[in-house]
Order: structure tokens, then C-alpha cells, then sequence
């Protein structure tokens, strides 16, 4: 079973195209033209052992938020045609990360409503091009389109690089977890029968 899937998305504002492999090393290949969100990108293949290919080219000349909220969206698009029927996944995961002074919890359920709680407090600030509120439009982004709950609570951090990367860390390690199939779970793990 090959767990992996292409998502292209063509607007007036972007172009992206994005590939991920659920079962993957953690080999990543991006480009988005926002250096910060690539670095966070590569985090979240590289911790969350997915395969990730994602390449995005913006109205970035305005700023880079259609491209962040764009890239969440194929990504959200891509893990959810992933994931197929859901058959046999643990569903449930969840990671604490800290990156120095920041601590990031995230927990995950692949429910089929995709919803984000986001309770993390960051600078307000720019990052490189990246404004640091689109860490949460991202996800945003991304919970909808994977229909998955996720929720990333943010318990101390002061510098918004380092509570930003756990985040994106925290998260894939959660989601790694929630995706990887579990040998005694027999069909989809719901008392519904289905997510």
C-alpha cells in the first residue's frame, strides 16, 4: 500500500504543486520563495518522516500570505487523499517539542472534521518575509483540507523562531503518530465505522 499523493492548485494569486508520501524518510524537496516557511516545510517532512515535495510560486510582491495559506491547503489536500479509507491508522497522536526556552504540545485526531485550536502566543512579527501569524493560517489551512482536529497549545516560549519551529515540529511528530498504521487495529478505528 503506497500511502502518497499529489495535490496541484492553480489560482490568480498562486501555483503549487505538492506531493507527500505519509511512509516516507523524511526526504524533502521545497521551494516557496519564503526561506522561513521553507525552513518550517522541511521540518515537518524531515520530523514527521513524510516524504514532501512542494513547489509555490505567489503574489509574494503583496506578501506571502496567499502562498502560506495555499501551500496549508494542498498539503491539508494531499494528506487527506493520503490517507485513503483510513483503514488500520492509530488515529490518535500527539508530541511535545521544545526548541530551547519555547515548549509546543500538539495532539491530533484524524476525525474527518477538520478544526484547529490554536492557543499559542508569538511576537507578532516578521521573520525573514514571514509574518508570524501565518504559522496559524497555515494550520488552519491544513486541518480543514486534511479533516483532521488539531490542536497545538504553546506552554512557554518568548522567541518567535523557537516557538514557531515547535510548532511546525510538534505537529508533524503528532500527526506522524496519528498516521502510522497500528497492526491490531482491524479497519477504521471509529465505533462509527467510518472518519
Amino acid at each position: 500500500m503506497t500511502r502518497t499523493a499529489t495535490i496541484r492548485r492553480s489560482t490568480s494569486e498562486t501555483d503549487i504543486g505538492v506531493t507527500v508520501s505519509l511512509d516516507g524518510e523524511g526526504a524533502t524537496s521545497v521551494a516557496t520563495g519564503v526561506p522561513f516557511f521553507d525552513h518550517m516545510l522541511d521540518a515537518f517532512g524531515r520530523h514527521g518522516l513524510f516524504d514532501l515535495e512542494v513547489d509555490a510560486v505567489g503574489d509574494l510582491a503583496v506578501d506571502a500570505h496567499h502562498t502560506v495559506e495555499d501551500v496549508g491547503i494542498c498539503l491539508g489536500q494531499a494528506i487527506d487523499t493520503a490517507l485513503g479509507d483510513r483503514a488500520g491508522i492509530r488515529r490518535f497522536g500527539s508530541a511535545f517539542v521544545p526548541m530551547d526556552e519555547a515548549m509546543v504540545l500538539a495532539a491530533i485526531d484524524i476525525s474527518g472534521r477538520g478544526q484547529l485550536h490554536y492557543d499559542v502566543e508569538v511576537p507578532i512579527e516578521i521573520i525573514g518575509t514571514f509574518d508570524t501569524t501565518l504559522a496559524k493560517e497555515f494550520m488552519i489551512a491544513l486541518a480543514a483540507n486534511a479533516g483532521i482536529t488539531v490542536h497545538v497549545m504553546a506552554f512557554a516560549g518568548e522567541n518567535a523562531h523557537h516557538i514557531i519551529e515547535a510548532a511546525f515540529k510538534a505537529l508533524a511528530r503528532a500527526l506522524r503518530e496519528a498516521v502510522e498504521i497500528d497492526p491490531r487495529v482491524t479497519g477504521v478505528p471509529s465505533t462509527k465505522g467510518s472518519l
